[in-house]
């Protein structure tokens, strides 16, 4: 046999060459992005400027593989484990979702805030009031998103409120607030909106009670 003429071909080279497809990320990977950098927020890791920078790639991207860098130097956290884990919360309870089509959803009174709350507004309105919530845990990050419609987020006004998104066409606002007591709990607002508004602020007279009592035990 002329080897020269048949060059031996070797086995399963054949679609070496062929690039793999690139998995397409979803709306639940791009949230569970976004509250691994809500995380790193509340920790010092990123100024407001670079966790803005990093929400707005979050919600451009159409593919994991656009997803992993925005994360790849952050350490290892809860918020990181529970997007590794498929978005539940690490004590197994799932995202709340509020939702408003063409209506109008509240969220308020003596309610446990869990870790994560997803609010959609498409033609209608959203309320999520945190002034009277249980906090079971110190980070709360709620993703936000407003198409012709609107998000409201009031939060008492001894808690640490930070977070960003992107608004096309339309308003995102969060007024910042940094809580005297380090202890205090963090709400971090991400999101986007178009033809809409997304709000998120403090509602003064209103504190987190227990932080009262803390404070009280403190000084006796």
């Amino acid at each position: 046999m002329d080897l020269e003429k048949h060059p031996q071909q070797p086995t399963g080279t054949a679609r070496t060459g062929a690039a793999a497809p690139a998995l397409r990320a979803s709306d639940a990977d791009r949230d569970r992005t976004a509250d691994v950098l809500g995380a790193a927020l509340a920790e010092g890791r990123l100024d407001a400027e670079e966790h803005a920078e990093r929400i707005d790639a979050v919600y451009r991207a159409k593919t994991m593989g656009e997803l992993e860098p925005l994360v790849r130097d952050l350490p290892v956290s809860r918020a990181r484990d529970a997007a590794v884990s498929g978005g539940e919360e690490a004590d197994g309870a799932p995202a709340e979702n509020v939702v408003a089509v063409f209506s109008a959803s509240v969220r308020k009174g003596r309610w446990r805030v869990g870790r994560r709350t997803n609010a959609f507004s498409l033609f209608g309105s959203v309320e999520i009031d945190l002034t009277e919530a249980l906090f079971r845990q110190r980070l709360t990050t709620v993703n936000a998103t407003s198409i012709f419609g609107s998000v409201e987020i009031r939060v008492p006004e001894n808690i640490t409120l930070r977070g960003s998104g992107t608004g096309v066409f339309g308003n995102f606002e969060v007024v910042t607030l940094e809580a005297a007591d380090p202890e205090a709990p963090v709400v971090v607002v991400n999101g986007y909106t178009v033809f809409g508004n997304v709000e998120a602020k403090p509602r003064r007279g209103r504190r987190v009670a227990d932080l009262h009592a803390r404070l009280r035990k403190r000084l006796d």
